[in-house]
């Protein structure tokens, strides 16, 4: 039907006074009949398209539905790669030694398990709402610490390196670094109004994360507990605990940790080798000296990809705990600043998503996830340069450890996840 369009006078069909604001608009068509539509907008309304489909209003806030965050997935892919990449190079010589010359052993077992795992759980936390996620959250916490408990009863967890850390293969410190954030984030979101008191909204928080370290330190692994505790503790302050509260706690965690490293000799140890690693570069200070020694020889540009001479038999655990050393030596500094201009790069872009996160909830999960590849990392790279004391964490994307990887990329869908509902306004 063809319409054509016409203006009326300010007076409707049964004599009213139209609101003011200028002449009512009409459609006439071959009919003869007209029907009314609404005024044209100017041109800032017309900027802004209000649909059901995009749109979802939380409270107070309007939210866009919408594709994720493209810029944060693809420096995610970057690392990825990036990683697989160093860690063949790390871990070929090795392998070709264990596994009877099969020098891909590390890498297709970290596609199988890693990315065979993490992909589809990126999926999974990038597709269903956070929201819904979080009401499990004690679901997962519960399932988190049974797996803790399991790996102490003899006979059940494994045994390697004088820590008890795996069972059937897998590390369940790294599932209950995911289950704390989801857990963490919605107690904080849900009791923000006691988080300001210390005994009915900080304490139970804090308690949630002593839980998880106690049973951490138990097996033990003293890298895992410092990442989940700080982690925590970062939500806590973002969500806008009191700093005095941080600080009354300064005094016992200050003895708790001078107690924890004068009962482990091999601890003591570490602390010695950080300050003078090369008063016993043979002993105690054998790892950050064979670091340094990586890292110094790479020089500006390196001395090319695959060809690391510390990676043999002299770097411990060069695909896991050291690979950022072996990158150093391989692609010198040009490398390392890459990597670590992408890491910098994945944390601002996680901060933005944070800050347009529709509700608390979505902010504090953002927080906690980033806060733990952010921490993860930042550490790695501070042990491997002898700016910390030697701990056992890996590097993300990079280090070998399938659980790790799968976990990592299931903490980038939870981001995701949030970049999706982004506030509008």
């Amino acid at each position: 039907m063809a319409e054509r369009y016409s203006s009326g006078n300010n007076y409707d069909r049964n004599g009213g006074r139209r609101p003011s604001g200028g002449a009512s608009r009409y459609y006439a068509d071959d009919r003869g009949g007209r029907r009314r539509t609404a005024p044209p907008q100017d041109n800032r309304t017309a900027r802004v398209r209000v649909t059901a489909k995009n749109f979802l209003r939380i409270g107070n806030t309007k939210v866009r539905l919408g594709a994720f965050d493209y810029q944060f997935l693809m420096i995610t892919l970057i690392l990825v790669a990036f990683g697989i990449v160093m860690l063949y190079s790390a871990s070929s010589s090795r392998a070709y030694a264990i596994q009877d010359g099969d020098s891909m052993y590390f890498v297709k077992r970290q596609i199988i398990f890693g990315l065979g795992m993490g992909v589809p759980l990126m999926l999974i936390f990038m597709s269903v709402d956070y929201h819904i996620l979080a009401k499990f959250s004690g679901v997962f916490y519960g399932v988190g610490i049974f797996l803790l408990i399991l790996v102490l009863i003899p006979g059940v967890g494994t045994t390697a390196g004088g820590a008890t850390r795996w069972v059937m293969g897998f590390q369940p410190s790294e599932i209950m670094k995911l289950a704390t954030i989801i857990m963490v984030a919605w107690y904080l979101d849900t009791y923000k109004d006691n988080l300001g008191k210390f005994f009915k909204g900080f304490l139970p928080c804090l308690m949630m994360l002593a839980a998880v370290a106690l049973l951490l330190m138990l097996e033990p692994h003293f890298s895992a507990t410092i990442l989940i505790v700080f982690t925590g503790m970062l939500m806590m302050f973002a969500a806008g605990a009191k700093i005095s509260h941080f600080a009354a706690l300064s005094v016992p965690a200050l003895l708790g940790g001078i107690v924890l490293i004068a009962k482990s000799p091999y601890r003591l140890q570490r602390i010695v080798a950080f300050l003078d690693p090369f008063a016993d570069k043979q002993g105690s200070g054998w790892q950050i000296v064979q670091s340094l020694y990586a890292i110094g020889s790479g020089g500006i540009f390196g001395v090319g990809f695959g060809q690391s001479r510390q990676k043999y038999m002299s770097l411990p655990e060069p695909h896991n705990d050291f690979i950022f050393s072996v990158l150093a030596e391989e692609l010198g500094w040009v490398g390392v600043i890459v990597v670590i201009a992408l890491f910098v790069c994945l944390i601002v872009r996680g901060i933005k998503i944070a800050q347009k996160a529709p509700d608390r909830l979505g902010m504090l999960i953002v927080v906690g996830c980033v806060g733990l590849i952010g921490v993860q990392a930042l550490i790695n790279i501070g042990v491997v340069s002898a700016s910390f004391p030697v701990t056992g964490m890996p590097l993300p994307f990079f280090s070998y450890g399938g659980t790790a990887l799968a976990v990592t990329l299931g903490e980038i869908g939870m981001i995701l996840n949030v970049s999706r509902q982004e506030r509008v306004l």
